[in-house]
């Protein structure tokens, strides 16, 4: 952000030099890129009027000018042919060196002396990007001057200008009055802004324009003004000068106004030649379908259905907050004016401007905000200066559609809450009179303060903002360092990181090594394992490494198989492996979920019951009772007779087996492979974290044996639990140590041998007691199962 101490002060009467204006507004807050002084290597320049041209007798190309300098007439040689008598220009004297280097002196040009020569912007330091146009072509006509004058005069080039770095949580500093007023801030005083009054309006605007209407919640406010009677003309140099110090090339009168009233308010205006809005309405709303428009810069564009446009009713004619159209532009014949102010939606302006590509003033300051209340004061400003300027006549009466004020924010705070804040020991008033100095509204009773927010300042909403203001305006710098003061509590892992390191331990101690693999696997991943891909519930990676990395994983299984595959083709004879690690799904409506799992993995001399030996002592380890296993049968990754899922209660947590041999075909491991996958989310709400110890029962035990033939199908864990809730409180465990089947069983059946402990804790069991329960199980057991005592 541009700001010329001339313009600044228009409205703030400071007499300070530019270093100690950029010093102490830095120190505020408000940093400063670097101080620009264009009046650098123009000495010796004045402003001439041109009395005479005539051409040189033998040169062609070449002109001789006669020159009123204002300390008498002086004949000059020029090529230039855009200047005319009657005209004002910048004339260097012999002596004078210009900025790029080049020292006057006196010259002769096909046989006549030049003393001196007569000025184009670029050569007094100027980017050709901000040459107005009746000087781009040549020398520099100025719209009016005195002859004798310094060029600095006449271009107001008299005080630097300070370019600032604006925050994006400060729109209201991309204005001249807004910068003004952090200046005015800063050195405790305030801006003068006079009211801006349009003296003669006529006429009615409704015979001019039917109406204006708002189809998008996008728009919050639109206003709207005619004007006849248009004259376009060069703007007067004071304007010129102070939009080409702004960073901005001088156009014409309307649209030098516009700008000029964009850059020293922050709202942005757009005017349209009104002859081309055929309608005479205005619409502001959402193409239904995709359109092609052609914007100011004479680029085709195509809007969708997300982008909020200005319509004359339904033919777009300007994209709201960004550019307007080639078409309703204000041409060098444009008679009448309808002139927009409007306050549109950030996002919209934003997503907009982004998609195209197309960044500019207007969309700069609409995507960071501009209050609605603008919208009036920029439509009277630009109407005022069109009368100042006598460009044409405001018709009277307006269109003013949607909200009129912005939220009103007040903020309640004690006074000590900002020391405390800021680790100062500021007054109540010291913090008031700061407050006042940024020209918020104060109220104070006792210690408790209201501040009523300016509408501009839509960066202050808590406290803190308000400790942020008083802090930068008192001097971080003036503000003493203290210790951090505060409780010291003692860090410890959380309750989940425990319970990890608790199950990387109990697997250790089971022999199982920790792998860690990639969250990023390969779609073919799942079909090699034989696990069924959902895409609904998968989540892809937008920009992946590449296929093999291309989406999150939702199972350990992949990797567990994958990683043992790797160490036997490696000549590795045998694996016990385990990964604690997060896999990833998507829900129904699209959010993303992690849950912990446990997989495990092992090959070599190794059966379905070492895997199940290894989720039995963590289960166990971990405190969690009522498991139980139930065959696994229908999933292709697992064999259907050497596989189970575990359940805690009644809810599942996991499975483990063999894999199945459809499955082995797609992995080169010489051996059997058993694998499982424990859900840990699932299994922490059953995880008992003080253990009760009982006292060693010191009464012998008695163990009997049973054999059973049962079907071959049912499950021992089944008959396990059957013949506890069958054998009494002295029944302490049921273990199968043998099955058999074959030679005199039946082919449907198997027989099952188990090893009953029986104990009391008081006393020493007798024969009678242990045989009358056995006849129990038994018996219940043939009623139940069709079981067979086997002697």
């Amino acid at each position: 952000m541009l700001l010329p101490l001339i313009w600044m002060k228009d409205y703030l009467n400071i007499d300070l030099g530019s270093k100690e204006i950029a010093d102490k507004v830095t120190l505020t807050g408000s940093h400063v890129e670097s101080v620009i002084d264009l009046s650098v290597g123009l000495e010796k320049i004045i402003v001439a009027k041109i009395l005479k041209i005539e051409k040189h007798p033998d040169a062609d190309k070449l002109s001789i000018v006669k020159l009123d300098y204002g300390n008498g007439e002086i004949d000059v040689i020029t090529g230039a042919k855009n200047m005319k008598e009657g005209d004002y220009v910048a004339f260097a004297q012999v002596g004078a060196k210009l900025p790029n280097g080049l020292e006057i002196k006196p010259i002769k040009l096909v046989g006549i002396e030049s003393p001196g020569m007569l000025c184009s912007y670029e050569e007094l330091g100027f980017s050709k990007s901000l040459v107005p146009k009746n000087s781009q072509d040549g020398i520099i006509i100025l719209e009016e001057g005195i002859p004798g004058t310094t060029i600095t005069e006449a271009l107001e080039l008299t005080m630097p200008i300070i370019e600032f770095e604006i925050t994006p949580n400060r729109p209201d500093c991309l204005s001249i009055i807004g910068m003004s007023r952090e200046v005015a801030a800063t050195f405790k005083d305030k801006i003068e802004v006079s009211e801006f009054k349009i003296e003669n309006e006529k006429d009615d605007i409704k015979d001019y324009f039917k109406d204006v209407v708002i189809e998008s919640d996008d728009c919050y406010r639109y206003m709207g003004k005619v004007v006849k009677d248009i004259v376009i003309k060069e703007s007067p140099q004071w304007m010129k000068n102070r939009l080409m110090q702004s960073g901005m090339r001088p156009i014409n009168n309307i649209v030098d106004i516009t700008n000029f009233v964009l850059l020293e308010l922050g709202q942005p205006i757009h005017a349209f030649d009104l002859d081309t809005i055929k309608s005479k309405e205005i619409h502001i709303k959402k193409p239904s379908k995709d359109i092609k428009f052609t914007t100011l810069d004479n680029e085709e564009r195509t809007l969708t259905d997300d982008d909020l446009v200005i319509y004359d009713k339904d033919e777009p004619a300007a994209i709201a907050g960004v550019m307007g159209g080639l078409d309703s532009d204000v041409k060098d014949n444009t008679k009448t004016i309808f002139i927009e102010s409007a306050s549109f939606s950030p996002d919209s302006v934003r997503n907009t401007s982004k998609r195209l590509n197309l960044r500019t003033e207007a969309s700069a300051r609409f995507e960071k905000g501009v209050p609605v209340e603008f919208a009036e004061i920029a439509l009277n400003r630009v109407c005022n200066l069109i009368e100042l300027t006598n460009s044409g006549t405001v018709v009277s009466g307006e269109f003013d559609i949607g909200k009129k004020e912005s939220q009103n924010i007040e903020v309640d705070f004690n006074y000590i809450k900002i020391n405390e804040i800021l680790g100062t020991s500021l007054t109540k008033d010291e913090i008031i009179s700061y407050l006042n100095d940024l020209e918020f509204v104060v109220n104070s009773n006792s210690d408790d303060v209201n501040v009523k927010i300016p509408f501009y300042r839509t960066d202050i909403s808590i406290v803190e903002d308000i400790a942020e203001e008083v802090g930068r305006l008192h001097g971080f710098h003036n503000i003493t360092p203290i210790s951090l003061r505060g409780d010291l509590l003692s860090g410890k892992k959380s309750e989940k990181r425990q319970v990890e390191d608790r199950v990387k331990e109990i697997l250790y101690g089971c022999g199982m090594f920790e792998i860690m693999t990639y969250s990023f696997i390969s779609k073919k991943s799942y079909e090699k394992a034989l696990i069924s891909y959902n895409p609904e519930k998968s989540i892809e990676l937008l920009n992946p490494l590449g296929e093999d990395f291309s989406v999150m994983r939702t199972t350990t299984l992949t990797n567990i198989l994958d990683v043992l595959e790797k160490n036997s083709k490696n000549k590795i004879p045998s694996m016990n492996v385990y990964e604690l690690a997060n896999t990833f799904l998507k829900d129904s409506k699209g959010n993303y979920g992690e849950t912990k799992k446990i997989g495990l993995g092992m090959y070599g001399d190794v059966d379905f019951y070492s895997i199940k030996e290894v989720t039995n002592t963590l289960l166990n380890e971990l405190g969690i009772k009522n498991v139980s296993y139930v065959a696994l049968t229908d999933n292709k990754t697992f064999h259907p007779g050497r596989a189970a899922k575990i359940y805690i209660d009644d809810i599942k947590v996991g499975e483990i087996g063999e894999i199945s041999f459809e499955l082995a075909k797609n992995y080169d491991i010489n051996s059997r492979v058993y694998i499982g996958e424990l859900d840990l989310n699932n299994i922490m709400p059953h995880i008992v974290k003080d253990k009760i110890m009982e006292e060693i029962i010191k009464y012998p035990s008695i163990e009997r044996d049973i054999a059973i033939v049962i079907d071959r199908d049912l499950e021992t864990d089944v008959l396990e639990k059957f013949m506890i809730e069958n054998g009494s409180d002295l029944l302490k465990s049921v273990e199968l140590f043998d099955v058999y089947m074959g030679g005199n069983i039946e082919k449907d059946k198997k027989s099952s041998a188990y090893k009953l402990k029986f104990q009391s804790k008081d006393r020493t069991l007798r024969e009678e007691e242990i045989s009358d329960i056995m006849k129990n199980i038994i018996s219940k057991l043939e009623e139940k199962f069709d079981a067979q005592l086997r002697s």
